[in-house]
């Protein structure tokens, strides 16, 4: 069983694309990698199903106010509801419901693929403890835009740190570590990242998820350059309280989507 866990808040724009890129990932082509053993102890054709995989979407809606639920809903994936507004409690309360063995945890506006599914079980056969997958922005985004992402993915993923657009463990794990920090409003994926490493290696996929580019459409340099400095100046502390967070949680939104 595998289970994509999919935090929400006004997705009602992205979160159609992600879901079909998530079933579409799922189909009669994914089949075991390798015939060793699943982290579940079970043999690869039977983890996966003999030409398709077992697997459940639920998609956690935190305090939404439009109709992120009902596409949840008509998409076939479980919906459950939370009224935090916070990405960590969010994620915590998929995989608390969550029946798999295998636990992706994929942002609402990111999209997925065949090879991501793949490569994730590949990775925890051969023993890793978790891991992400690079990240490329969807759209047209300005060109200190790009710069930007390419500078940071660049850092980032070279220190071995987990995108929260696109996460992956075993439920063992993620019970050992104790999920996500829910006194982080921000950043909780560096932590989660750094828990797992303390279990074993950490895999970073190639193959780039597709994840919204919106906040650099919607922002300006200043603005998201300030941001960040903001944070790194803080540090831990300044994460653990909503206050300066607007950037994340102002909930503005698209209006049309380029996926």
């Amino acid at each position: 069983m595998l289970s994509f866990v999919v935090p929400a808040y006004n997705e009602e724009l992205e979160l159609p694309a992600t879901l079909a890129s998530i079933h579409a990932s799922i189909s009669h082509d994914v089949t075991a990698p390798s015939p060793q053993s699943s982290p579940s102890g079970r043999g690869g054709r039977e983890a996966l199903g003999e030409g398709t995989c077992d697997y459940e979407i639920i998609v956690v809606d935190d305090a939404s106010t439009d109709h992120t639920a009902g596409i949840a809903r008509d998409a076939s994936a479980q919906v459950v509801s939370i009224n935090r507004r916070q990405i960590a409690a969010a994620r915590n309360a998929g995989a608390r419901v969550a029946r798999g063995d295998i636990l992706f945890f994929v942002d609402a506006d990111t999209r997925i693929n065949r090879q991501h599914v793949i490569g994730v079980i590949e990775a925890l056969r051969a023993g890793y403890a978790g891991g992400s997958a690079q990240i490329a922005a969807d759209g047209t985004i300005p060109r200190w835009g790009r710069v930007f992402l390419k500078i940071f993915c660049a850092f980032y993923f070279a220190n071995r740190l987990g995108a929260g657009a696109f996460l992956f463990t075993t439920r063992e794990n993620f019970d050992k570590v104790g999920g996500f920090d829910e006194r982080l409003f921000i950043g909780e994926e560096v932590y989660f990242s750094l828990a797992l490493r303390k279990l074993g290696r950490f895999k970073i996929l190639r193959e780039p998820v597709v994840t919204s580019g919106r906040k650099l459409r919607m922002y300006s340099a200043r603005q998201v350059f300030a941001r960040f400095a903001g944070i790194i100046l803080r540090g831990k502390r300044g994460a653990m309280s909503r206050e300066r967070l607007e950037f994340w949680y102002d909930g503005r939104r698209e209006t049309r989507s380029t996926s």
